[in-house]
């Protein structure tokens, strides 16, 4: 999860921020640090690649620990990403890799002990890694098994890994990095029913130890829990209309050993338009909104992402 802050003249907790990053799921989808992507277990024949720039904007208020010295906190954060991905044959089964890069580039503002603060950050966030397989439903296919064969349900498994070298400063309460590790398994279920699929996920983020956070403490951080459910009807082929709903809870932090007031209990909405142009592209938009917010970021936010494939389909 990206974050953002308020530099050397603030303190409290560390916000979730967003970053987006790509994943290979037939059409590709856009995430967000809130997790809201449908399509992330979609089959597509082996050897398909896609490459995927993105832009999201996110706007909105931000909750931070209510005993910290920070009030009336609101962001305007911008993300852009440059992913790949790839189909793969993964033991017979069904699989995908795919990488992503962003710049960020975030405004923050608030109330620090009672008078306005406000500062600027920009730079690369955490890279993501992903790799996914279908354990039922989905045998790793060439082209014409794919055109044959499209199953009705499947069920994937994944891991999703966020790499600490995005920009970040042990002198800055928030920085764009986490100086961290962030690990990710899920598992989700897909069924389709004529034109309309229903998608549910189940995972969890796992934090490594941050031991350069602001000057020379050690923040530690619970494991985030989240679910995912979609539901998506195909207009025509490749254009797809989903609706989109997530929850997730946990990630209480502690610095040098002090917890904070920070347990997350959040979930967010949204909707998602996947549309194909011509010569393997494809254009997809993305809106979103906090639905219940406890801690962290209650963003408004809308993603365009324009991808290109080749390779397995072509």
């Amino acid at each position: 999860m990206t974050q953002l802050s308020l530099g050397p003249r603030a303190c409290g907790a560390v916000m979730a921020g967003l970053v987006a990053f790509l994943l290979l799921s037939g059409p590709v989808a856009v995430m967000e640090a809130q997790e809201l992507e449908p399509g992330a277990y979609a089959v597509a024949p082996v050897g398909l690649n896609v490459f995927v720039v993105s832009n999201t904007l996110s706007i909105g208020d931000m909750a931070f620990d209510p005993s910290g010295p920070i009030e009336d906190a609101r962001g305007t954060i911008n993300a852009t990403s440059v992913g790949y991905g790839r189909a793969l044959n993964i033991a017979g089964r069904s699989g995908q890799i795919a990488i992503a890069v962003p710049i960020v580039v975030g405004h923050l503002q608030g109330q620090y002990l009672g008078e306005f603060a406000e500062v600027d950050r920009y730079g690369p966030g955490d890279p993501r890694f992903r790799i996914a397989v279908n354990l039922y439903g989905a045998p790793a296919m060439n082209l014409k098994s794919f055109v044959a064969n499209r199953p009705s349900r499947l069920v994937g498994v994944s891991l999703t890994v966020s790499m600490p070298f995005g920009r970040y400063s042990s002198e800055r309460l928030i920085n764009i990095g986490n100086d961290r590790w962030a690990f990710k398994p899920e598992i989700g279920v897909v069924q389709t029913i004529g034109r309309w699929t229903v998608e549910a996920y189940g995972g969890a983020w796992f934090f490594t130890d941050n031991d350069v956070f602001y000057r020379g403490s050690v923040r530690t951080q619970a494991p985030i829990a989240s679910t995912q459910l979609h539901l998506q009807y195909a207009i025509r082929p490749r254009m797809l209309l989903s609706g989109n709903v997530n929850y997730y809870a946990g990630g209480r932090s502690t610095v040098n050993g002090r917890q904070n007031f920070d347990l997350q209990r959040n979930s967010r909405v949204g909707i998602t338009m996947a549309r194909p142009l011509s010569g393997g592209r494809t254009l997809r938009v993305a809106v979103s909104r906090g639905a219940y917010t406890t801690i962290g970021a209650d963003f408004t936010s809308v993603s365009v992402a324009f991808q290109r494939m080749w390779g397995g389909t072509q």
